[in-house]
This record gives structure tokens, C-alpha cells and sequence, in this order.
């Protein structure tokens, strides 16, 4: 005969022990797909790219792009004058892509700047954009400057503060070449008082386009950005080509996805970006077969 009151108390203890055993295997599987998760996050390759300042918009508009179509990338920018960049990644800061405002600082880099056999990855380095030098005002132009060629005739006169680049900042570098074309010594005008320097091109913007300065010399692109008046442009026989070239260094633990990430730059959809802005793209465009005529 069962005693019921002992069988009632095994069978409780049984029933204990498989709420026990299913909420274990339930803490188990939690702990699995909170694992699966974590490995999915870290499978993530973080690319680190370090732009000019004149780049912000439009890089970072291409990188989301980028992201959601390729979710296990991340782009991370540093974005600052071309010269900082250099100079950080000399320094031994990590840097997968790097692109500049001028060849002058890639060039240095491509060099080694004297130091090693260089810091570009070889085969990497392409001339992506083109871009322009001008003179832009503040809203409603309260001096009424006209042009380079009224600019450059007032500067002397002390009534005009013109917001430029400093000398390792490319638009600096640019203005200073506008300068001697004109017959000005750079030096003595930054020395002048009639200059206010910017670390970069988006502090000149700024300064412009809260009145600071009654004019700046900086790019089209970064105009058209901030909605600033732009009065002229300079000539490309005084201050040369404005080209962006970019390019993987050496040290990139992720070389692969980085030159993918620079051939996304040169896609239709990047160019119309970069277009948008005033950006000219240096990238040959494939032809279209369907007007290809052939005997």
C-alpha cells in the first residue's frame, strides 16, 4: 500500500527539481545568446579615418550610407586641419585612412617626411577631389567688399580683419601663395594685425559667419555649407589646383576594408554627395556602352 503523504512529498521534491534544471537551462541559454551577441558586436571592424575639416559634411553623410549597407563596419573620424593629421599620425597616432586637403601633407607622409620609407600603403593613394580657394563676407557684406583685387588694395588700411588659415593649414598655405601672387610678403601680413588665424577651415567659416571677421579666405565647399557669400574666387594660375588625395596607411590592421571604403568613394552615389557641396570629382566615370559606336 502507497502512503500518499510520503509519494505527495517525493513528488514535490521532483517537481522542485525540474523547475530547478529548466530555469538553469533557461539561465544557460540566456547566457549563450547574450555570448552570440557580444561575439556578433565584436566581430564589428572599426575603420579610423582622419579627413580634412573641410570634409565633415559630406564624409560623414557617406558613411552612414556605408554602415547600413555594410552593418559590421563602423567609421570613426577625426576630422581636423590637414597638417594636425600629419603631424598626430607621424606621432604614432593608429590611423586607417587618411585624406587630405592638399598633396602637400600625402606627399610628406608618402616621403616618411625624412624619417622612414613612409607611412602610405603602397598602391593606395588616389587624387579624389578637386576643389576651389574663395573669398567669402558675412551676411549682407558690411564692408562691401567686391573681390580679391579690393580686398588686397584695403588690407592696408586697417579697416578690414580678413579671417585665414594658419601656415600648416592647407587654406592657410593656399592664401599665403595668393598673397605673393598679389605682391604681398605672407609674412608681414600675419604679422600685420589685419589677420585673424584659424587652426582650420571650419574656424574661419565660423569666424566669418558670426561677424568676427569682415571676410575669410576658405573653400567653395565649406561656403556653400555654412550658406556664406561667396564674392570671388581665386585663380587657379595664383594658388594652383586644390586636389584631396586619400590613401590606406601602412599600419592599418584592416587594409581590406579600408581600400573597400575608398573605392565606395568613388561610386555614383558618393560623387553626387561630394557634388552637391561644389566638390569636383577627379574619378574617370565609366563610359556608357549605349553610346559607344564602333565600325
Amino acid at each position: 500500500m502507497i502512503n500518499k503523504g510520503k509519494f505527495g512529498k517525493i513528488a514535490g521534491f521532483v517537481a522542485s527539481l525540474g523547475l530547478v534544471a529548466l530555469m538553469s537551462a533557461g539561465c544557460e541559454s540566456d547566457d549563450a545568446d547574450g555570448e552570440k551577441g557580444d561575439s556578433q558586436t565584436a566581430e564589428r571592424t572599426r575603420i579610423t579615418f582622419f579627413a580634412a575639416a573641410s570634409m565633415t559634411e559630406t564624409l560623414t553623410a557617406i558613411a552612414q550610407r556605408y554602415e547600413a549597407e555594410h552593418p559590421d563596419t563602423e567609421i570613426v573620424f577625426s576630422f581636423d586641419s590637414s597638417g594636425t593629421l600629419k603631424t598626430l599620425i607621424i606621432e604614432g597616432a593608429y590611423c586607417d585612412i587618411f585624406m587630405s586637403a592638399s598633396p602637400r601633407q600625402m606627399n610628406q607622409l608618402d616621403s616618411g617626411n625624412g624619417e622612414n620609407e613612409g607611412y602610405l600603403m603602397s598602391g593606395t593613394r588616389t587624387d579624389l577631389l578637386e576643389n576651389q580657394v574663395v573669398l567669402v563676407v558675412p551676411d549682407g557684406n558690411p564692408k562691401g567688399i567686391k573681390g580679391f583685387d579690393d580686398l588686397i588694395k584695403r588690407l592696408g588700411d586697417g579697416g578690414i580683419l580678413l579671417a585665414v588659415g594658419n601656415s600648416d593649414v592647407p587654406v592657410g598655405q593656399y592664401s599665403a601663395k595668393l598673397f605673393s601672387a598679389y605682391g604681398l610678403n605672407p609674412d608681414e601680413l600675419y604679422g600685420s594685425g589685419t589677420l585673424t588665424i584659424g587652426n582650420n577651415v571650419k574656424e574661419i567659416t565660423s569666424q566669418v559667419k558670426e561677424s568676427v571677421a569682415d571676410a575669410g579666405i576658405i573653400y567653395a565647399t565649406d561656403a556653400k555649407s555654412a550658406g556664406l557669400t561667396v564674392v570671388d574666387t581665386a585663380p587657379e594660375k595664383a594658388v594652383g589646383r586644390v586636389i584631396y588625395p586619400v590613401a590606406v596607411l601602412k599600419g592599418s590592421k584592416h587594409a581590406g576594408k579600408a581600400e573597400d571604403i575608398i573605392e565606395y568613394l568613388k561610386n555614383d552615389e558618393s560623387r553626387k554627395i561630394f557634388e552637391s557641396v561644389g566638390f569636383k570629382s577627379l574619378i574617370l566615370q565609366p563610359a556608357d556602352e549605349s553610346k559607344i559606336f564602333t565600325d
